[in-house]
C-alpha cells in the first residue's frame, strides 16, 4: 500500500473530526446554532486567522448549509487549505460539486490543493475532468490529478492513467505510474485480480522511476498470490540490491504454505551471502512449515546461516530444537557456542527445563559443562544436587561450571559446599570463582550462612580467612561483626589489614550498629598501627554522622572527644560534615575553631552557613548574624559568600 506523506496530516485531521462528529451528531440542534455562528464568521471582517480555525471548526459542526460559503474561500491563498480541511469532512455531494467546480477556476497551487482534496473523498465523477488534467502544461497539476484518478480507482480512471503512461513527459510520469498502482490496490480490494495485475505488469515494463518499479513488482507478486513465487524467485536472485530488498519484503508478505516451501527449496540455491536473508524473511512468515527448514540450517549448514537460524530459534523454537541447540553448544567454536547457549537461555517453556534437567545426570564432558552452565542462566534450582555433586569432577571446566551456578541459584546449605572446596584448592583461579559464589549467596541468604563461613576466619591461610571476612561483611550483624573483631586482634597481618578495612566500611552498611562504633573508637585511639587508626577514625566518624539514634549534642560532643585524634585535613573534613549535620550552639563553636585552619576553612565556612541559617536553641539572632557576617568577610568561595549574605539579610 502506498502512503504518501503529504496526506498523513489530512488523516490524522480526519480521524479526530470523525471523532468529534459522533458526539456532534448526538446533539445536533446546538451544532446547528454552532454552525450558524461560525458561518457568520466567515461572512464577517474578522481577521484570516480567526477565520482559519472557524474553517477547522467547520470539519465538525459543518453540513451543506457551510459549503456555499467555504467554497469560496478555494481561491483564497491563505485560507484555501483551511477551507479544504472543511471540505473533505463535510458530509453530502454539495462539498464534492464545489470542489469539481473548482478545478476549471483555480491555478497553480490552489488547483493542486483542491484536486488532492477530490483525491481524499475519491468523487467518480470527477473523474472526466480530473483526465483532462493528465495533459495540463503545469507539472504538479497533471501529477495531481493522476494520483486522485489513482485514488478514486475504476476502469475509466485506470484507462486513462496507463494510457498517459507512455506519453506523458517525464516529470509527471512517476504519479501517473503511482497513480496506477494505487488503481491497481483499489481493483485487489475488490478482488478484481485480473485487472490489477494488468496494471502492475503494465508499470513494471514502463519506464518510470526505480521506486514505481518496485512497488509494481511488490504488487504483481501479491495480487498474483502462489503464481506470483517465479517472479519472487527472479527479484532474490537479482543483482540489483533494491530489487533483492524488495523480494526479501514481499517474501514475507505472500501467504500460503506451498509458497514457504517454495522459498525453503531456493535457499539452498541462493549464493551463501544471501541464504541468511532469506532465512531471516522466511522465519517472519508465521507459517509452521518454516521450522524445519530453520532446524535443517541450524544443523547442517556453512556458519553464517547456522548461526542465523540459532538465532531464528529463539523466537520460533521450542523443545524439539534443544538436542540441536546442544550439539551447535558444544562444538569447537566460539562464535556457534555464544550463539546456541544465547539461543538456549532465552528458549521460553518449562518442557525445555525439564528436557535439560534430564539430560544432566548422563552428560560427561562439554555437554555436562554447558548444561550445568543453563542450569544457572536458567535458574533451574531443581538441577542444584547434581550440579552440587559436580563441584568434585576432576575437570576444572566442569567444577568452575557448577561453582558459577551455584552462585546463581545455591542457597545457605551449599555455603558449606563451597567452604569445603576452597579449602581443598590452590588454584588463584579456582579460589576467585569461588570467592565470587560465596559472596552472592551471602548476600542473598543473609545470616543463615554464618555457621558456615565461620570455618574460614578461623583458617591459617590468609587468602581464605578474608575471602570469610568479606562474605561475613556482606551478611552483617553481630556473629559477623563478632569475627572481624577477632581478626583485627589475632589474625595474620593481611587478614588483619583485611578486617580493619571491612570494620572501617561497616557503618556504611550497618549505620545502626553500636557494637561496631565500640569497636571503631577503640581502635581509632589505641591501634598500633597508624593506617588502621585513620581507616577507624574515619569509619567511626561516618558511624557517628548516620546513626540516628544520636542527639545533635551527643555527635557534637562525640567529635570533641576525638579532636587530639583527628589531625590530617581528610578526617577533619568529615568532622566538619558531622558538625553541618548536627545544628546546635556546640557544632557551631568547634566550627568556628576549624574555620582557623587553612586547609578546612572553606568546608568549615560553608557549614556554619548552614547552621546559622536554622533556628537553634541557645543562639540568638546577634550571635546567627555574627557568624554569617564573619562568613561573608573571611570566606574566599564567592558561592559560600552569597549563600551567607542571602541568608543574613532574612534574618534583619
Amino acid at each position: 500500500m502506498i502512503i504518501k506523506k503529504r496526506y498523513s496530516l489530512w488523516f490524522v485531521i480526519l480521524i479526530t473530526v470523525a471523532m468529534s462528529a459522533r458526539t456532534v451528531a448526538q446533539d445536533r440542534p446546538a451544532a446547528d446554532v454552532k454552525q450558524r455562528d461560525l458561518i457568520a464568521v466567515l461572512q464577517s471582517d474578522a481577521p484570516k486567522s480567526k477565520k482559519a480555525i472557524t474553517c477547522k471548526q467547520l470539519a465538525i459542526y459543518g453540513t451543506e448549509q457551510s459549503v456555499p460559503v467555504l467554497a469560496p474561500l478555494l481561491a483564497d491563498k491563505e485560507l484555501a487549505s483551511w477551507a479544504r480541511i472543511a471540505l473533505e469532512a463535510i458530509p453530502g455531494t454539495a462539498a464534492d460539486t464545489a470542489l469539481r467546480n473548482a478545478l476549471d477556476k483555480l491555478q497553480g497551487r490552489l488547483l493542486v490543493g483542491a484536486i488532492n482534496s477530490i483525491a481524499v473523498r475519491r468523487d467518480v465523477h470527477a473523474v472526466d475532468t480530473l483526465m483532462r488534467k493528465l495533459d495540463d502544461a503545469n507539472a504538479p497539476v497533471a501529477s495531481a490529478a493522476a494520483v486522485a484518478l489513482g485514488h478514486i480507482g475504476g476502469e475509466k480512471a485506470a484507462k486513462a492513467l496507463t494510457k498517459s503512461l507512455a506519453i506523458v513527459p517525464a516529470g509527471v510520469r512517476s504519479a501517473v505510474a503511482e497513480g496506477c498502482i494505487l488503481c491497481a490496490e483499489r481493483f485487489l480490494a475488490h478482488d478484481r485480480t485480473a485487472e490489477a495485475v494488468k496494471l502492475y505488469d503494465t508499470v513494471r515494463k514502463a519506464d518510470v522511476p526505480d521506486q514505481r518499479h518496485l512497488e509494481a513488482i511488490r504488487g504483481a507478486i501479491l495480487a498474483r498470490q502462489a503464481a506470483g513465487v517465479p517472479l519472487l524467485i527472479e527479484q532474490l536472485r537479482s543483482e540489483d540490491k533494491k530489487r533483492l530488498g524488495i523480494g526479501l519484503r514481499t517474501a514475507r508478505e505472500l501467504p500460503g504454505r506451498n509458497v514457504t516451501e517454495a522459498l525453503a527449496v531456493e535457499l539452498d540455491r541462493l549464493s551463501p551471502d544471501r541464504r541468511p536473508l532469506l532465512l531471516l524473511a522466511l522465519a517472519d512468515r508465521s507459517d509452521s512449515a518454516v521450522l524445519p527448514t530453520v532446524h535443517k540450517a541450524a544443523q547442517s549448514s556453512p556458519k553464517d546461516l547456522r548461526i542465523t537460524a540459532i538465532n531464528i530459534l529463539i523466537r520460533l523454537g521450542d523443545v524439539s530444537c534443544v538436542p540441536i541447540l546442544l550439539e551447535a553448544a558444544t562444538e569447537d567454536d566460539a562464535n556457534l557456542e555464544q550463539a546456541a547457549m544465547e539461543t538456549l537461555v532465552r528458549l521460553p517453556g518449562k518442557d525445555v527445563d525439564a528436557d535439560l534437567l534430564a539430560r544432566l545426570p548422563q552428560a560427561r564432558g562439554k555437554l555436562q559443562q554447558v548444561l550445568i552452565e543453563l542450569a544457572g542462566q536458567r535458574q533451574i534450582s531443581r538441577a542444584l544436587p547434581v550440579v552440587v555433586s559436580s563441584l568434585h569432577d576432576t575437570d576444572a571446566r566442569i567444577r568452575s561450571a557448577a561453582v558459577r551456578t551455584i552462585g546463581i541459584i545455591g542457597q545457605d546449605q551449599q555455603t558449606a559446599d563451597l567452604v569445603k572446596l576452597l579449602q581443598k584448592t590452590n588454584s588463584s583461579r579456582e579460589r576467585a570463582g569461588i570467592k565470587k559464589a560465596l559472596l552472592a549467596i551471602s548476600g542473598r541468604c543473609g545470616v543463615r550462612c554464618i555457621p558456615h563461613l565461620i570455618p574460614l576466619t578461623q583458617s591459617r591461610d590468609s587468602e581464605l580467612h578474608m575471602i570469610g571476612l568479606r562474605a561475613l561483611a556482606i551478611v552483617g550483624g553481630s556473629d559477623a561483626l563478632v569475627a572481624v573483631k577477632s581478626a583485627i586482634e589475632s589474625a595474620e597481618p593481611p587478614a588483619q589489614d583485611e578486617a580493619v578495612r571491612i570494620l572501617s566500611n561497616w557503618p556504611s552498611n550497618w549505620p545502626e550498629d553500636s557494637e561496631a562504633g565500640q569497636a571503631l573508637l577503640m581502635l581509632a585511639t589505641s591501634a598500633k598501627k597508624m593506617p588502621h587508626q585513620v581507616l577507624a577514625l574515619r569509619g567511626y566518624l561516618q558511624y557517628i554522622r548516620g546513626n540516628k539514634k544520636l542527639s545533635n549534642e551527643r555527635k557534637v560532643a562525640k567529635v570533641k572527644d576525638l579532636q587530639s585524634h583527628i589531625k590530617r585535613p581528610e578526617e577533619k573534613r568529615q568532622a566538619i560534615a558531622v558538625l553541618g549535620e548536627a545544628a546546635s550552639a556546640s557544632a557551631l563553636e568547634l566550627l568556628t575553631t576549624l574555620a582557623e585552619e587553612p586547609a578546612v576553612a572553606e568546608e568549615a565556612y560553608s557549614a556554619m552557613v548552614r547552621i546559622a541559617g536554622q533556628d537553634i536553641r541557645g543562639v540568638s539572632k546577634d550571635q546567627r548574624r555574627q557568624v554569617l557576617q564573619t562568613v561573608a568577610e573571611k570566606s574566599r568561595n564567592d558561592g559560600t559568600k552569597q549563600r551567607a549574605r542571602k541568608t543574613l539579610s532574612g534574618l534583619r
